[in-house]
This record gives structure tokens, C-alpha cells and sequence, in this order.
């Protein structure tokens, strides 16, 4: 009997440890299978590197943003945008370098402009397709890597074609700005934008300076060196720093967001009247920086070009005051804010054309006051533009951008014209025309209007945001849906595409139908 029991007893032990090891091995591979899984759905960039975890999408914890993330757009947006213009004050040194005359490289600024509107029209609306923090370092990596090629090649045609596909990539800005109006709490909204388009004139004015001066002591091609550098810190600090936001939009493809953003510039009110205020804007700010140049350069000034380029300071630090603009536009209603800047721009012009060609402290005050109501208006068409729809935030701002890019087209010529031909005084009346259009063209539709209602007012006059808007502020119900499209998309759910939730993901009425319909 005892050794029976003794059989059984070992039997069953072996039983057990059979048991315990198949368990064992049960729970190995589901973790070995969770492991896998968890490689197969982590986000990654530049299909190698996975997106650092505290960087995914969480539906449950949203992304913060903050300060320090809100400063690091701005200094992306200012080294990014400063692309566009290095090339300017260098193009005597590239045509001794490459043995042309001036002629041949007056080109090159006009190939990276092309570029960039090429890369307005046909890259930044996908940012209300795709991710856009892989799309940002695809492109950074991009802009880096040609601009390598800027700074070693000898033959201007390769320069001239490297040029134009650094204009084309460099759109990262414009994929930043509605990633931010996304990101940030509606309560800072303005806040955050103000800072961004900060450092968006800031790379302009900052390009033109640094370019200058590396240029004066060494040469051009250190210019290209030291842009290279700050974009490997851009591209380094995107990867360390910008959250991963899931793509919108999943029922179009980009043929539908191209022919949508085309249908947006007929059928949103919004939009039209800040595409028209910021193309007159753009010609103004143009037509007045330009012909600057030729004021100060002449009687009764006669400054030479290092004193006119620090001209460019002035208008530095009134973008620099950008943020606090941003802070009073949080706190009023958009439309409002847009008037106040306008009228103040219309006010530090007139002093321009009072005295502009008399004392060069109407100059400094009329340079001063204009780029701060300038930023000021800037800050308050983005905010009514990109409240209109969260889905769409991307393509409106391509449109946005592309209006400022015809008014600078339109402004320099026109202003030079207007000064060489009948001076300074008729120029300076040039740009306070230029702001009672956009002072007629905002009074033609009221702040508080439906969101189809062309001409008129309605909803009367009310120019404070509720306090409900800056303090805590809830998302509107176009915001709430968005997210809640993002996560579903995110987290694998599926919804199902109704014609209501179709009309709720798109942009306009006829848009609606078709998408719906298709």
C-alpha cells in the first residue's frame, strides 16, 4: 500500500508541475504576443524609430500644453521660416562665387518663394490627414539634408533647383500652427498662436540679420552651415518634444482635402474675410518695409545700409510684444480685436504719411506701432479662422497663408512703383488705403454673425468672451466631436459613417453633400 501511495503521490506531482509549466509557458507567450502587439502599434517616426512613450496619444490624458512646449513651437517655427530668407543678403557673394551677374542670381529669391507656395498649396493641407508629428520631421529631415547640399555645391543651377525644394519643405510652420490651435486649451489659444507667428516674422527679420553679418566676416556657405546646425536642433528637439496627435479626417483621401480646401474659399464667410483683410495686411506690411529702404537711403536721410537694416529692430521688438497681444485677444471677441488692431495700425501709417519723410522719429514710431498692430490683427484673423472647424484647421490656414503670400506679390511692386513716381508722401497714402480696405471688408460682416451669413450683423454687439470662454473653458461641440473621432480612430473603434457624422467631419454644406453622397 505504501508504495502504491508513494506512486500516486509522485504522479500527481508530476501532474502538477506539468500543469504549472504549461501555465507558465501560457502566460510567456501572451506576453511575448502583448510584446509583438506593442511593437506593431507604436507610432513611428520615419518608419524606424518608435515615438517615445510619454509622447503618444493618450485619450485619457491629453497632452499638455505648456509654456516650454509653446516656446519650442515658436523656436521651430523661427529657425524653420528663417529658411526662406537667408538667401537675401548674400546674393552679391553667390554671384562672385559662382561667376554670374546679379541678374542671374535676382532668381534665387524668387525660386525659394515659388517653393514655399508650392509647398502651401500641395504639404500643409495634409496636416488634416496624416500625423502631424511624423510629417514635421519627414520634412525637417528633408530641409536639412538639401540644405547640406546649399552649402557644398559650386554650380548655380543645382543651387538654384536645391533652393526652390527647401521653399517646398519648408512648410513646417504652417503644419505647426494648426497642430498648437488643436493642442492648446481654447482659453490660451491666442496666447499660443501669438507666440508662434512671433517667431514666424522673427525668422524673417532674424534670417536677414544673422545672414548679413556671418556673410560680412566669413563666407556665404557658413551662412548655410549655421542652418543646418539649428535644424538638426529643431529636428532633435521635434523628436524629444512634440506629441504624437492622431490623424483627422480618415474617411477623405488627399484628392478629397485638395477639392474641399478649394470649395472652402467659396463657402466659408470666415474665411473670405480674413483671406481678403490678410492679403491687403500682407501689402501693406510689404509695400512699407520695402520702400523704407528707398526713404532712408535718400534725401533727407541719406543713412547707409547697416543703419537701415538696424531699422529691422524696431520691427523686431514690436513682434516681440506679440504674446501680450495674444493674451488681451483670449479675452476679447476676435472681431473686435481685429478692429482695434486695424485702427491702430491706420493711426501709427498716418504718422507715416504726416511726417515720414521729415523726422526719422515718425519712422521709428510708425515702424514700431505698425508691426505690433500688424502682429496684434495676425493673431486675431488665426483665432476666428481657426475656430470655425477643428477638422478642418489645416486647409483653412493654406488659404490663409496663401492670401499673405499674393498680397506680398501685389505690395512690393506696387509700392515701388507708387514711390518712384510720385514719392514718399503718395506711398505712405498708399498704405493707409490698404488698411481702410480691410477696415471696410471687416465691417461688412458682424462679430457675432452664423457661421453662413455673409453681409450683415447679428447676435448683437457683445465685444468681451463670456468668462466661461477664458477660464476653464469648455471645448465647443465641432471641438468634442473632433476628439472623439480622433479616438475612436485611435483606439481601433469603429463609428459608423452617417450623414450626420459625416456633416459633423467636414467643412461646409455643398462639401457635406458630396462626401456623404461618395
Amino acid at each position: 500500500m505504501g508504495g502504491q501511495d508513494a506512486e500516486t503521490g509522485s504522479a500527481l506531482d508530476v501532474k502538477s508541475s506539468a500543469k504549472q509549466d504549461s501555465q507558465s509557458t501560457k502566460v510567456a507567450v501572451q506576453v511575448d504576443e502583448k510584446d509583438a502587439q506593442d511593437r506593431v502599434d507604436t507610432p513611428r517616426d520615419l518608419w524606424l524609430f518608435p515615438v517615445p512613450r510619454h509622447l503618444q496619444h493618450d485619450p485619457n490624458q491629453p497632452h499638455h500644453f505648456g509654456w516650454v512646449l509653446n516656446l519650442a513651437f515658436g523656436f521651430a517655427t523661427m529657425f524653420t521660416a528663417a529658411n526662406l530668407y537667408y538667401c537675401q543678403p548674400i546674393l552679391i557673394q553667390l554671384s562672385e562665387s559662382f561667376h554670374v551677374d546679379y541678374n542671374a542670381v535676382s532668381r534665387i529669391p524668387t525660386l525659394v518663394q515659388a517653393g514655399y507656395a508650392a509647398g502651401l498649396l500641395l504639404i500643409s493641407p495634409l496636416g488634416d490627414l496624416v500625423r502631424r508629428r511624423q510629417l514635421v520631421i519627414i520634412l525637417q529631415v528633408l530641409s536639412t539634408s538639401f540644405t547640406i547640399g546649399l552649402a557644398v555645391t559650386s554650380d548655380l543651377i543645382v543651387f538654384e533647383v536645391l533652393t526652390f525644394i527647401v521653399g517646398v519643405v519648408t512648410v513646417v510652420p504652417q503644419i505647426l500652427l494648426p497642430l498648437a490651435a488643436d493642442l492648446a486649451p481654447p482659453a490660451r489659444r491666442g496666447t499660443v498662436l501669438s507666440i508662434i507667428l512671433s517667431g514666424l516674422l522673427l525668422g524673417i527679420l532674424v534670417a536677414r540679420l544673422l545672414s548679413g553679418i556671418i556673410a560680412e566676416y566669413a563666407s556665404w556657405r557658413v551662412v548655410y552651415y549655421f542652418a543646418i546646425g539649428v535644424q538638426v536642433v529643431v529636428l532633435l528637439g521635434s523628436y524629444l518634444m512634440l506629441p504624437d496627435y492622431p490623424s483627422k479626417n480618415d474617411h477623405l483621401n488627399y484628392w478629397d482635402i485638395m477639392w474641399s480646401m478649394a470649395k472652402l474659399t467659396v463657402t466659408e464667410p470666415v474665411l473670405v474675410q480674413g483671406c481678403l483683410i490678410n492679403l491687403a495686411s500682407s501689402a501693406c506690411f510689404s509695400n512699407f518695409w520695402v520702400t523704407l529702404t528707398f526713404l532712408l537711403g535718400g534725401e533727407p536721410y541719406n543713412y547707409s545700409t547697416l543703419v537701415i537694416g538696424l531699422f529691422g529692430l524696431v520691427g523686431m521688438a514690436g513682434v516681440a510684444l506679440g504674446p501680450a497681444l495674444g493674451y488681451v485677444v483670449d479675452r476679447l471677441e476676435a472681431w473686435y480685436a481685429s478692429l482695434v488692431s486695424i485702427i491702430l495700425g491706420t493711426i501709427f501709417l498716418s504718422v507715416q504719411l504726416g511726417a515720414g519723410g521729415i523726422n526719422v522719429a515718425a519712422v521709428i514710431i510708425a515702424a514700431f506701432g505698425y508691426d505690433l498692430a500688424r502682429q496684434s490683427l495676425a493673431v486675431s484673423l488665426s483665432t476666428a479662422l481657426f475656430s470655425i472647424s477643428p477638422h478642418a484647421r489645416s486647409r483653412m490656414n493654406a488659404v490663409f497663408i496663401l492670401a499673405f503670400f499674393v498680397g506680398q506679390v501685389i505690395g512690393t511692386p506696387v509700392g515701388t512703383l507708387v514711390f518712384v513716381k510720385y514719392g514718399w508722401r503718395a506711398c505712405a497714402a498708399l498704405n493707409v488705403g490698404w488698411m481702410g480696405f480691410q477696415l471696410l471688408v471687416l465691417l461688412s460682416r458682424g462679430p457675432h454673425c452664423r457661421q453662413y451669413t455673409w453681409f450683415g450683423y447679428e447676435g448683437g454687439f457683445e465685444w468681451k468672451r463670456p468668462k466661461d470662454q477664458h477660464h476653464g473653458v469648455p471645448p465647443t461641440p465641432a471641438e468634442t466631436e473632433c476628439k472623439a473621432n480622433v479616438t475612436a480612430t485611435n483606439t481601433g473603434g469603429s463609428r459608423s459613417k452617417s450623414p450626420e457624422h459625416a456633416a459633423l467631419s467636414s467643412s461646409s454644406p455643398d462639401l457635406d453633400k458630396e462626401q456623404v453622397n461618395s
